[in-house]
């Protein structure tokens, strides 16, 4: 697929960086985000030109939601020590955390500002087990548009899915 073709060369180390000024505060880091922001990490699984994507239970925050597999970092825990970790927890695989797609602040109403960042994943071992979700499947970027994600995962799914975006294109050359 077009827009997954460039996760997999050697250039797709590019970062898509957008940060969002959402605050106020002046305890900002070097990176430019609030240090009181959660920080996120989420895994995109590519296998044969489809994605990853999982279901949230209805019992979980933001039920029945579609996202990518991943979660909290904990103090101390790097982006790709935390997806590593939680997609052992999640999933029952262990895996290699690739490059960095993207990165970017996003408030949902009344919640603190969390930092999304998201890392491709090429590498793993083990058979994909569903330890938590309500369902996970494997689908084509050009539909994952017909899914209802959280509300978060929004900016992503635009650079993704549109062949205009320069995630799309950085290997096309």
């Amino acid at each position: 697929m077009q827009g997954v073709r460039g996760w997999s060369c050697p250039r797709a180390a590019e970062i898509v960086k957008i940060p969002i000024a959402i605050t106020t505060r002046t305890d900002t880091l070097k990176s430019g985000y609030t240090s009181d922001v959660t920080r996120v990490v989420a895994g995109v699984l590519e296998r044969e030109g489809k994605i990853l994507i999982c279901r949230r239970r209805a019992d979980q925050p933001h039920p029945l939601k579609w996202e990518f597999p991943g979660g909290k970092l904990e103090a101390g825990e790097s982006p790709a020590a935390a997806l590593v970790r939680e997609l052992r927890e999640e999933l029952g695989i262990e895996s290699e955390a690739g490059v960095e797609i993207m990165r970017y602040e996003f408030t949902y109403p009344g919640k603190h500002p969390i930092l999304l960042i998201f890392l491709n994943v090429t590498t793993w071992r083990g058979d994909i087990d569903n330890r938590i979700f309500e369902t996970i499947l494997w689908e084509s970027p050009d539909a994952l548009s017909i899914y209802d994600f959280l509300e978060g995962d929004a900016l992503f799914l635009a650079a993704l899915t549109d062949p205009e975006s320069r995630m799309a294109r950085r290997c096309a050359d």
